[in-house]
């Protein structure tokens, strides 16, 4: 969980976690007073739930967990009641010890709620103890709605303080990042569903896990293999990174400020989690074609001849050779390869216009002059964020996607930026003079000393 950094992000998890312990005192209490409570089978569930719990893969992007937890909480309700099911679902806090404990806190009390709620729906349905195998399709809708509003309150709890934390509107977390995981889940709930009823209607007791979660566990090994090869990936991207930028040195952290910075453009957006990956791929790599382009004419702070300015010109052609060959990238390719077009046709490679252009090539066109404009080079200094959004918005519309530019502005709001501070050369920004340096993601960059402002 990111850091609690506003006071509506600490109220939020203050209420989440204080309901999600009177949740659970209720639910102790109520056990010990009623008689039987299934005592011998809560404790039977939460140890395999501790299990369960403590066997999870963090997704590639890091931002959510994904455990087989799910399956067991989906299969209590008929076996030990809502309270039993709030009891189950708390011994998530000792099986992630490795988290901090606010995040182990607020993880457990939402996991509570939701059993809590899910539970509550179950028995307000007329659902019972025990499986009744003559009443079958009565008691599978009682277990599917649950398992909806399960998963309606888990991802609405952690969605907000996603919200909060990262300053990114809940809107676009509920579509980017939750709903996907929506028919994954209630997948999982037919697991759920067959625990129950080898559980209880068939008579298998604990055995019954090992029948319904040894394939689950299996395929969460596979699932972790696949993680292992996305960070593969990763490392294989960030090599090729610093490849270039050992080369262009004072562009040193350019390529994840811009990554970063489209990003936040396709959150706001409300953009599929995984299109995110590959614009985030798209911006590491972006001016991967470098590679390509003398040194000498990557480090000139003064105006480029014509045959200088045509090499430049050729770098996004060669991020596209350079790359074309890692199958991983997907749509990163035409982010690479378009991200100098200009809305009006006047950019480069190939003088695309408009919605000709693709969307990865138009938010990295935004987020690669932002970061341009707030670093400092070795002919001139850094501007303000709020200089940079000037020309940002001055350019909208000619050089730059105008819906795209505006929500980059909305995203700066909620999030902020942190600029560049470690610069390589001691530039003062009263140094800033376009007429008579060069650089080709700078909005207000001259080439070849023409007068016209353009990116070039």
């Amino acid at each position: 969980m990111p850091l609690l950094a506003t006071w509506q992000a600490k109220a939020y998890l203050s209420a989440v976690v204080l309901a999600g312990v009177t949740s659970f005192v209720v639910s102790v209490i109520v056990g010990v007073s009623s008689a039987p409570f299934a005592w011998s089978s809560v404790a039977a569930l939460a140890g395999l739930n501790f299990v369960a719990s403590g066997w999870q893969v963090n997704q590639v992007n890091h931002r959510v967990r994904a455990n087989l937890s799910s399956v067991m909480m989906l299969s209590v309700f008929p076996l030990v009641g809502m309270y039993g099911a709030v009891l189950v679902a708390s011994v998530g806090f000792f099986a992630w010890r490795g988290d901090p404990l606010v995040k182990r806190l607020f993880n457990v009390s939402q996991l509570i709620i939701s059993a809590f709620a899910a539970g509550a729906l179950y028995v307000a349905l007329g659902g019972g103890l025990g499986v009744r195998t003559s009443a079958f399709l009565p008691f599978l809708g009682r277990m599917l709605l649950a398992a909806l509003v399960y998963y309606v309150v888990n991802v609405t709890l952690v969605a907000i303080i996603l919200s909060l934390t990262q300053r990114v509107r809940l809107l676009a977390v509920l579509t980017g990042t939750m709903a996907p995981q929506a028919v994954p889940h209630l997948g999982y709930s037919l697991f759920g569903l067959l625990l129950a009823v080898l559980w209880d209607g068939v008579g298998l007791g604990p055995f019954s896990a090992v029948l319904v979660l040894a394939p689950l566990f299996v395929a969460r090994w596979a699932y972790s293999q696949y993680v292992e090869q996305q960070i593969g990936y990763d490392r294989t991207i960030r090599a090729l990174v610093q490849a270039v930028e050992t080369k262009d040195i004072y562009t040193r952290g350019h390529s994840e400020r811009v990554a970063h910075a489209s990003e936040m453009i396709a959150r706001q957006l409300g953009m599929r989690e995984d299109r995110v990956t590959s614009l985030r791929y798209a911006g590491i790599l972006h001016d991967v074609g470098k590679l390509g382009v003398p040194t000498r004419v990557l480090q000139k702070s003064g105006r480029l001849t014509d045959e200088e300015y045509a090499a430049i010109k050729l770098h996004p052609v060669r991020g596209l050779e350079v790359v074309r060959d890692i199958t991983f990238l997907g749509e990163a390719y035409v982010g690479i390869m378009h991200h100098h077009e200009r809305i009006d046709g006047l950019g480069y490679p190939m003088g695309l216009r408009g919605e000709e252009i693709p969307e990865f090539a138009r938010v990295i066109g935004v987020a690669d002059a932002f970061d341009s404009m707030t670093t400092t080079r070795s002919y001139r200094g850094a501007r303000s964020v709020s200089d940079a959004v000037e020309e940002l918005r001055r350019c909208a519309g000619t050089q730059f996607d105008s819906a795209l530019v505006e929500a980059f502005v909305v995203a700066l709001e909620r999030q902020g930026w942190e600029p560049e501070t470690t610069a390589l050369f001691d530039v003062e920004p009263a140094d800033i003079s376009a007429g008579d340096t060069f650089d080709h993601d700078d909005p207000r960059a001259a080439m070849l000393g023409r007068s016209e402002e353009a990116s070039e």
